[in-house]
């Protein structure tokens, strides 16, 4: 009897602490989220209150700010303090992307490097295009110097008559239009320019920008709207372009302006059989485009704005084609894929057919030059043109001393011609072409202008050896520019690797969002050619005399 009262009276007592601990553990509870609730969130109008909550806090700021602000509440970004962020030592949309939890960006991020350094204020790119070596004084441009230019309204006026005048409609009030289209028929846009340059699309600014030096100015902003356009600009018709040895479309847009698109062939990675002839490989849609960039690193600009792109093969190219001999050779394939040929002298067949994914194909688009009817241009034959034979030697494979006759050959003998084409010979060694057979320039310039380096999807295909031959220009001649010699230099330096800014400047291309245009095995080669490229040059430098032609204006020191 004893012993079960004395059990019911120790139950009695865990039960009373059972209850006392949890009430004690619900004060505290109580307690602590009062304190969260009041203590630490700061009124809106104070900026110096040292405690501010981590997300709670953010989100009611962004909230207020949101609806007070017209300016935020359409970006629907949440606008962050620059000093709570430095106090917790880490960017301002940190957090925010932390919050939303987005992988795919993370993942972009570390699949390109280059944005990252841009991100950090350390642009290797942009710093390259700060050097004093790529913004040289030039001489002021004459009218001359303009490959094309937009007549004067009065020039205008005077080239037709009040009768002409009045039969084209056309009052004081629109006598600014030079060239109006209302037609829109083929679904081409309703366009009025005038001799306003904003009036102006992209194309016909690039048009207008081309000089006796070089396509494009570097610094010019239309070049960004270029390639913009050629990105995203609907596509109004494709026809297969006639002459070369491959396939290759020109692609029209509604605003008059025109493309040469060329197809992925083969994948990034993918190497030239070493058993393959140079004049019967493939010609590479992402070469075009790094033959772009490499061109414009160099600080040559006398390639014309390329950039990839991904199309629709079956809305972009099959449904709108007026090309009966494309559109012939249009089929899916067994894999469900849709496939085309077209027709051409290397690789139009159904074994060697361009397939989408099952629609979408990746391609490069490079800017069209003015036609030929406004800007006639000049081919030349190159003097260390290849032999398209298998078994056939040129004379400059036979004899080391034939540059002496080419530099008494007009237009070798005198100006710029000769170390132009040795621009050239380094900028196709350092890509790998060895198909540069013709090269051309505008007809108006004469002499006295830049080559044209046009047809580069032939670069790039071997990243595991390099081509001595394409460096004999430089080595027969031993010739070469002092500002290409100092920008060489510059580019082998850790601060300016050339394989650095070349990544850095694919990244802005559309298609490295899908891969990057160039592997790293090719990048490397890049740093490995133009060590050779150097060593060439200071050989040449041991047993001549008159190496270096100056083209720079006083003495510029690196």
């Amino acid at each position: 009897m004893v012993s079960c009262n004395l059990g019911q009276s120790t139950r009695s007592i865990y039960l009373a602490l059972a209850c006392l601990s949890l009430a004690l553990h619900l004060v505290i509870a109580f307690f602590c989220l009062s304190v969260l609730q009041n203590a630490c969130v700061p009124p809106a109008s104070s900026s110096s209150s040292p405690c501010v909550p981590r997300a709670d806090a953010e989100r009611r700021q962004s909230v207020s700010h949101s609806s007070s602000s017209p300016a935020a509440s359409s970006s629907n970004k949440p606008p962050a303090s620059p000093r709570n962020e430095e106090r917790r030592g880490r960017p301002a949309n940190t957090l925010h992307h932390k919050e939303r939890g987005s992988f795919s960006e993370v993942t972009q991020k570390a699949k390109r490097p280059a944005e990252a350094q841009r991100v950090k204020g350390h642009s290797r790119l942009e710093a390259l295009f700060k050097h004093p070596l790529y913004n040289l004084p030039r001489p002021e441009p004459q009218e001359d110097d303009w490959l094309l230019r937009v007549k004067k309204d009065e020039e205008t006026r005077d080239e037709g008559s009040e009768e002409e005048e009045e039969e084209r409609g056309q009052d004081h009030d629109a006598s600014n239009s030079y060239w109006k289209s209302t037609s829109e028929e083929e679904g081409y846009d309703k366009v009025s320019w005038t001799s306003d340059v904003e009036t102006h699309p992209p194309w016909l600014r690039f048009h207008l920008g081309i000089s006796r030096w070089e396509l494009y100015d570097r610094k010019d902003p239309n070049l960004a709207q270029l390639t913009h356009y050629l990105a995203t600009q609907r596509i109004l018709s494709a026809v297969q372009k006639t002459g070369g040895t491959q396939l290759k479309l020109l692609m029209s847009f509604p605003n008059y302006g025109q493309a040469l698109l060329k197809p992925m062939k083969q994948s990034r990675d993918a190497e030239t059989d070493v058993n393959l002839f140079y004049f019967s490989d493939f010609e590479r849609h992402n070469a075009e485009i790094s033959a772009f960039h490499l061109d414009r690193l160099l600080g040559f600009n006398r390639i014309p704005p390329t950039v990839g792109r991904l199309i629709n093969v079956t809305t972009e190219i099959r449904e709108i084609t007026t090309d009966d001999r494309l559109s012939r050779t249009f089929f899916t394939s067994p894999a469900g894929n849709v496939c085309f040929y077209g027709q051409c002298e290397y690789y139009c067949s159904t074994e060697h057919p361009v397939c989408g994914r099952p629609h979408m194909l990746e391609v490069s688009l490079a800017t069209m030059l003015p036609d030929l009817s406004l800007a006639p241009r000049r081919s030349w034959r190159s003097p260390w043109r290849r032999s398209y034979s298998r078994t056939k030697r040129t004379q400059w494979e036979k004899d080391p001393a034939y540059c002496d006759t080419v530099k008494q050959t007009p237009p070798y003998s005198h100006g710029t011609r000769l170390v132009d084409l040795i621009d050239m010979a380094v900028l196709d060694f350092l890509m790998s072409n060895m198909d540069r057979h013709h090269y051309e320039t505008f007809e108006k310039f004469g002499n006295e202008t830049f080559l044209l380096h046009l047809d580069n999807g032939r670069a790039f295909g071997r990243h595991s050896q390099d081509e001595p031959s394409i460096l004999m220009p430089l080595k027969q001649c031993c010739r070469i520019r002092r500002s290409t010699l100092l920008r060489l230099q510059l580019l082998s330096l850790p601060d300016f690797r050339l394989s650095d800014v070349m990544r850095e400047s694919l990244a802005q291309d559309p298609l490295a969002d899908v891969a990057p245009l160039l592997s790293e095995p090719h990048l490397s080669a890049l740093d490995r050619r133009l060590k050779k490229v150097l060593k060439v040059i200071a050989t040449c430098q041991d047993s001549h005399a008159d190496v270096i032609y100056n083209d720079l204006v006083g003495n510029y020191e690196d």
